[in-house]
């Protein structure tokens, strides 16, 4: 029965699902949508649309953006998805420097502090890391190809990240792992030493992200589908707080709203100083805002920003120079979606910063789209149509798949033999030629 019940989520394309996803410049320069093959960038200086290019001599993304980052300069963007491509891109130009083909489809993409190396996962499991520079060196990859640095087994990456110091990247699993490797200087000859292994959730890690302080102690704060946030010693793989936000909503949501829900943290954002943190849960109409506490080393409940009833974020993104928070809700590989119906609804948080909310009781407030930066412009490059009625009709679909499809795509699957042996028969990964 339990196979039964797989192939059929199978089949309703739900297994395949892709969220669409934002990311902010972090000088506050730009912001990025991703939704399906389509990469929307909106000049936040210039207060216009951003025309990209590609001088890679590269394919244009032809299949689902799975993940999108900033280096930590703002000088380039990776994106990277389930056509095998990673680009690079020079965001003084918005041109594509480069365009990188992987073996298998690309789960989580992420650039060294230093800008020299652009790491991504494979649905297998395995880092990648190419050059786009010198190292300490002087070496560069002979070739210009991918180097296997490290894996996790056969296991989807789910997130990965580099410390703020550079020192360390951080990469989580569906099979509820995140492991912390050291990055060494000549990561061209592999990444063997592990730091530590963070080990206490009980399903899928869906999300990390580092706290980011000047001077002090950093943490490792992730998410997954156990419903649960997790503050971590990373150093030492010590698990120092846990905070079970499924009670949370629980006690927000109406009587068995969330009984049949499956409340995974779908993303998470952290404010410049750490000390806050926006959760992004699967069936909540709004954002969760989380404490971290640097010196007592715990998590607290805040309080939860509520949205519109249609509205569940996806995605969620800040800068270090501006007190916004981004949100973005969109999805691509829906049954019967055309590709017209690449929509995403963008909606935006301002003070976004702990001050706030310890002066006042009041939530921050939503901006209405008229009060957004740039507002049209902004609006109809990110979101695709300023179209409210078609929005409603074809967000309305996304949001009934945002409530169950995490769980499809991360949980092991079980197979029958006869299943498996079809699947194997169907896989059309590229051939590594000896």
């Amino acid at each position: 029965m339990e196979d039964v019940v797989v192939e059929e989520a199978e089949v309703s394309g739900a297994a395949e699902f892709a969220p669409a996803l934002v990311a902010a410049h972090p000088l506050g320069h730009s912001v990025a949508v991703a939704v399906g093959p389509e990469l929307r960038v909106f000049d936040l200086k210039g207060g216009c649309a951003v025309s990209m290019s590609d001088d890679s001599g590269g394919s244009s993304h032809s299949d689902a953006i799975r993940a999108i980052s900033f280096s930590a300069d703002g000088i380039l963007l990776a994106s990277a998805g389930d056509d095998k491509l990673v680009k690079i891109w020079k965001t003084d130009s918005w041109r594509c420097i480069r365009t990188i083909t992987s073996e298998k489809r690309v789960s989580a993409v992420a650039i060294s502090k230093d800008g020299l190396y652009v790491t991504f996962a494979d649905k297998f499991g395995v880092i990648w890391l190419v050059t786009l520079g010198e190292d300490g060196e002087g070496q560069v990859s002979a070739d210009n190809k991918p180097v296997s640095i490290f894996g996790h087994y056969c296991s989807i990456i789910t997130s990965m990240k580099f410390s703020p110091d550079g020192r360390f990247i951080a990469t989580a699993d569906r099979d509820f792992k995140i492991r912390v490797t050291v990055f060494p200087k000549n990561p061209l000859k592999g990444a063997p030493e592990i730091q530590s292994f963070c080990l206490g959730h009980t399903e899928f890690v869906s999300c990390i992200a580092f706290t980011h302080l000047s001077g002090g102690s950093s943490f490792l704060l992730s998410g997954g589908g156990d419903s649960t946030v997790r503050l971590w010693d990373y150093i030492n793989g010590c698990l120092l707080d846990t905070c079970h936000v499924k009670g949370k909503v629980g006690e927000l949501a109406e009587p068995n709203e969330t009984e049949d829900s499956n409340l995974a943290v779908a993303d998470i954002c952290l404010t410049n100083d750490g000390l806050l943190a926006a959760v992004a849960i699967q069936s909540l109409n709004g954002v969760m805002l989380l404490g971290c506490d640097h010196v007592d080393k715990k998590l607290s409940f805040l309080k939860v920003i509520t949205m519109e009833n249609s509205y569940i974020p996806t995605s969620l993104a800040s800068s270090s120079s501006a007190d916004l928070l981004w949100t973005v809700m969109g999805a691509s590989n829906m049954p019967n979606q055309a590709a017209s119906q690449l929509l995403t609804r963008v909606r935006i948080i301002p003070r976004f910063k702990k001050d706030l909310l310890a002066s006042s009781d009041h939530s921050p407030a939503i901006l209405e789209d008229s009060e957004v930066p740039y507002g049209e412009k902004l609006l109809l490059a990110l979101q695709g149509s300023l179209d409210i009625s078609k929005q409603e009709e074809v967000l309305a679909s996304v949001l009934a798949a945002l409530k169950v499809s995490m769980h499809k795509m991360l949980v092991k699957k079980n197979y029958s033999e006869e299943r498996r042996e079809q699947r194997k028969r169907g896989r059309n990964d590229k051939k590594i030629k000896k």
